[in-house]
């Protein structure tokens, strides 16, 4: 399963790349401006300073047009700014048609604010090269997103989609885990939920055991 960090933070994506497990980035419109990035320019600036970290990995940057024409120009826009580009658009009407528009000239597609089975099917049918179900927005509503990736996966397997699964709106270590036991290709988690995989207990009480005992032999 694919590690993506769900950021426009700069600093933390330069962490989880030199984590060594970082495959790739998602970013949004809130994202920027909790990042203080305002303006197009700026935001295009952005874009590119990411993919200076991260190389050929891919960074997903989404559209704010809503209409066909217009996502259709948007993402064009923003997949000349770098080969490393997936442009991320959103699950309604024009965003599917646009979706095919996309594939069929060779730009990589993020279909996000993906909420049913339904919506990750036509996704897939309009050759999306990743769909983003919300898996917490759904827990947030009492809703189990964690069966949604099951049901994707069932589905994708069913008709042998290429489509990958993206889990969006990860924000634990067990969200991480409970999505790669269902298949997801690809998880996109915050830092935090990502480094919180390293610990463990017994992990750091074994470890001052081990340099305990380490000290006891070296007579210190």
């Amino acid at each position: 399963m694919k590690f993506f960090i769900d950021t426009a933070n700069l600093a933390q994506i330069q962490e989880a790349h030199d984590l060594g497990v970082l495959d790739g980035v998602t970013t949004n419109p809130s994202l920027m401006a909790k990042e203080g990035i305002t303006g197009q320019d700026n935001v295009i600036k952005h874009y590119l300073a990411i993919c200076d970290i991260v190389g050929d990995l891919p960074v997903s940057a989404e559209v704010i047009a809503t209409t066909y024409d217009e996502i259709i120009a948007e993402g064009e826009a923003l997949a000349k700014l770098h080969s490393s580009i997936v442009v991320k658009v959103p699950m309604i009407k024009d965003g599917v048609k646009a979706i095919k528009y996309f594939t069929q000239n060779g730009i990589k597609t993020n279909c996000t604010l993906v909420f049913s089975a339904g919506q990750a099917l036509l996704a897939a049918k309009a050759g999306a090269t990743y769909v983003s179900p919300f898996v917490g927005r759904l827990d947030d509503i009492s809703t189990d997103g964690l069966q949604l990736i099951e049901d994707i996966r069932l589905i994708f397997d069913n008709y042998a989609y290429e489509t990958q699964i993206l889990a969006a709106s990860v924000r634990t270590p067990m969200h991480i885990i409970n999505c790669a036991k269902m298949g997801s290709d690809v998880i996109t988690a915050p830092l935090s939920a990502i480094t919180a995989l390293l610990k463990h207990p017994l992990t750091d009480s074994g470890l001052a055991t081990f340099l305990a005992d380490h000290a006891k032999a070296a007579g210190k």
